[in-house]
């Protein structure tokens, strides 16, 4: 974490386009905002947007506008939010999201600097520093042809990676402390920490959530908690099985390597589905891999997902 506050630091300075990658709830969003702040834009807007939260219909005119008529709704013109970021930095989640067409729209606006309204012939100019984010790693998406490599390599002049909180857990202390005290100060609770079994049970944990999971888990137990030291019975944890299990040995009876690729994918792919309960964006995300080509290869191997309660398994289907 402190090579990337240095990262951010010396990144800040200069206008370019960076790619933030990371899992979900790591912090994205915080990493783009301290990039603004530490900017020399940080007196202009920051305009936050997620890519997959819209309608593809609708992201078109959210982000480059419309002028009246362009549409059955649309009534008067409206600036769309590279306009409302002019001077600033607009921060572009779930950027692997975005919709074919509008990667195209997307990469022109970078490479011009200028944004034409929907329905309008008339072009702005815009000064926006553009920081994109993805929980899926974009090299993927890209071999899967899901993402236009040209746009790739214009967002990734600057790559940062956030780190998943299992691979900094020696932060879980300072960062619990400060859900706490935000906590407080919001909620008007009066938590002072954590009893030593319960530091042990956040210390166990792997948290697939990451940041965003503890802050929950956190949270919900400064509300439940009975005394001003929370129990570990106070903190609520996903009841799947987190821990990782022993791996049986490796059978060298056949040393063909497509078929130990093949077992391995397999374990791996039954692994991330029983850890999200059969949530296949979620083991999409575990597994570093894009949804369509954890689909692919479930239909692949004949893999049955965890059934969802009231419902039949779901076997090789997309």
């Amino acid at each position: 974490m402190l090579r990337l506050f240095g990262q951010i630091e010396r990144v800040a300075r200069v206008a370019t386009t960076v790619l933030i990658q990371g899992e979900s709830g790591t912090g994205k969003e915080l990493v783009a905002r301290a990039l603004h702040d530490a900017s020399p834009r940080a007196g202009a807007a920051f305009v936050a947007v997620n890519c997959g939260a819209i309608p593809a219909h609708l992201l078109e005119s959210e982000l480059f506008g419309h002028v009246r008529g362009a549409f059955t709704d649309a009534s008067s013109d409206r600036a769309g939010l590279f306009e409302a970021a002019d001077g600033g930095t607009l921060f572009l989640d779930e950027i692997a999201d975005l919709p074919l067409p509008l990667q195209v729209k997307l990469l022109r606006v970078l490479q011009d600097g200028e944004v034409r309204r929907l329905g309008s012939n008339k072009a702005f100019t815009v000064d926006v520093r553009v920081a994109a984010a993805s929980a899926v790693p974009l090299r993927q998406r890209v071999r899967d042809q899901l993402f236009r490599e040209d746009l790739f390599y214009r967002l990734s002049v600057i790559e940062l990676k956030v780190p998943a909180l299992r691979e900094r857990t020696g932060d879980l202390d300072l960062l619990v402390a400060d859900l706490i005290a935000a906590t407080n100060r919001r909620l008007g609770t009066h938590i002072q920490g954590l009893t030593p079994d319960a530091r042990s049970r956040l210390q166990g944990r792997l948290w697939p959530g990451n940041v965003r999971e503890l802050k929950n888990a956190v949270e919900q137990a400064c509300v439940l908690a009975e005394s001003p030291w929370i129990a570990a019975d106070e903190i609520a944890m996903d009841p799947l099985p987190l821990d990782l299990p022993v791996r049986a040995p490796l059978d060298l009876s056949n040393l063909s390597i497509p078929l130990a690729i093949e077992n391995i994918e397999r374990t791996l792919i039954l692994e991330a589905l029983q850890r999200t309960a059969g949530n296949r964006t979620r083991a999409a995300l575990l597994l570093t891999i894009s949804t369509r080509n954890l689909q692919y290869k479930i239909k692949q191997y004949g893999i049955a997902a965890p059934p969802i309660p009231g419902r039949p398994p779901r076997v090789g289907m997309p």
